[in-house]
């Protein structure tokens, strides 16, 4: 490419990335738009874009102007495998001139009759995002100065896709997390229930959840419990397991063997996923509750007339990863007339630069045999106030009516 035209080109690459009236697109116009830019300023037949898949571990092509078919048809490229994959895995940019079954995934590519290929990785905010790349039917050496710019293009379009992916992954961890969590808690003659959740404002909305349903017998179910991480991921892990542990509840009448099966389930199929959870079954015709913890924090107990206390059971290890080898353990414990019981996670107690065992402490002493919707207003007043928490907060307050 002579001087002149490399000048030329540059500039017009230049002013398509940054050109302002591209923030109001939404995501595929503006792929279209800057699609069909390079396509024109780099003078090639193919120009595609390949995003990765919500585990990273593939490559989905999402848009494309030359070989609309890869769209169409669903190309999907394993990272670290073919040109693209390549592209991906080395996070570096691949030029090739041999396009056939040997070097690249996607037969559509050699039947197009391309003959030379240049791929740059899509990386935002050190995340990768996908792979762009472009295609020639006629040979051709891309030059350095070819590769900056095509990189150019693909840091504002991997930059697009990150915001884009981030909002709606946001706005689909919220609309799961709503969906999941109880709106009005269900009812039961002489006892009352009232629950709060309230997303950190670090993490915006991660796995923290609470649970409370009918079981066979007139027992009432309780759960809360709070999966490692945040955002989309932590909200699906989740909802998997609060439907496993109601499926298991239906079926086994212990606590700690329906944590066994849970522990058993996440272990076997949610790979790298780690949750605390509390487990209690109260049976209101003989006010006993049965509960085991897996990691969790215990729960406070106030009954009328004695001081509030954490209930002591015994904490057996986190829900996943096969941690619990030697089985579940838990306990039953009386919940009195006028008693109150109230579970919570971490994020309730747990601030930076503050002492757990204080937190704890200002916990207990907050607690009080009074109703259950009074109770998580006085709890959420005294252990949060006026200011965010940085990690969700989930808290479920469970009250014995006194009797007549």
């Amino acid at each position: 490419m002579d001087e002149a035209r490399s000048t030329r080109v540059r500039s017009r690459v230049l002013e398509a990335v940054t050109d302002g009236a591209l923030r109001e697109l939404d995501l595929r116009k503006l792929f279209d738009v800057l699609l069909r830019q390079v396509r024109d300023l780099f003078s090639v037949d193919t120009v595609s874009i390949m995003l990765t898949d919500a585990g990273g571990e593939q490559l989905v092509t999402t848009a494309a102007s030359g070989l609309e078919e890869e769209v169409f048809q669903g190309v999907r490229v394993p990272v670290g495998t073919g040109f693209s994959g390549q592209v991906a895995a080395r996070r570096a940019p691949v030029q090739i001139d041999h396009v056939d079954e040997s070097t690249v995934v996607s037969p559509l590519l050699w039947q197009r009759g391309l003959r030379v290929l240049l791929g740059v990785p899509m990386v935002a905010n050190g995340d990768l995002t996908g792979v762009l790349h472009v295609g020639r039917t006629t040979s051709r050496r891309f030059t350095d100065e070819d590769v900056d710019l095509l990189q150019l293009v693909a840091d504002r379009l991997a930059t697009a896709a990150h915001a884009h992916r981030s909002s709606s992954a946001r706005a689909a961890a919220s609309i799961l997390q709503e969906s999941l969590l109880p709106g009005l808690l269900p009812t039961t003659e002489g006892w009352q229930m009232a629950g709060r959740y309230v997303p950190g404002t670090d993490s915006g909305v991660g796995g923290d959840w609470y649970d409370v349903f009918h079981l066979p017998g007139g027992r009432i179910g309780l759960v809360i419990g709070d999966v490692v991480g945040n955002g989309l991921r932590a909200a699906i892990v989740m909802g998997r397991l609060r439907s496993a542990l109601r499926a298991y509840a239906l079926e086994f009448p212990d606590p700690a063997d329906v944590l066994g099966k849970l522990d058993r389930k996440a272990s076997h199929f949610e790979s790298h996923t780690m949750a605390t959870v509390a487990y209690a079954v109260i049976d209101p015709a003989i006010s006993r509750m049965d509960i085991a913890l897996a990691g969790h924090l215990p729960p406070v107990l106030a009954a009328p007339g004695r001081p509030a206390g954490f209930v002591d059971v015994p904490v057996g290890p986190p829900i996943g990863y096969d941690l619990a080898v030697t089985g579940r353990q838990g306990t039953s414990v009386d919940v009195p007339d006028g008693a109150l019981v109230a579970l919570y996670t971490d994020g309730l107690v747990e601030r930076r630069e503050e002492d757990l065992d204080e937190r704890l402490e200002l916990l207990r002493q907050t607690v009080a045999p009074i109703p259950a919707e009074a109770a998580c207003v006085r709890i959420m007043a005294a252990l949060v106030g006026d200011q965010a928490a940085s990690d969700d907060i989930a808290l479920l307050a469970v009250r014995h009516n006194p009797a007549p």
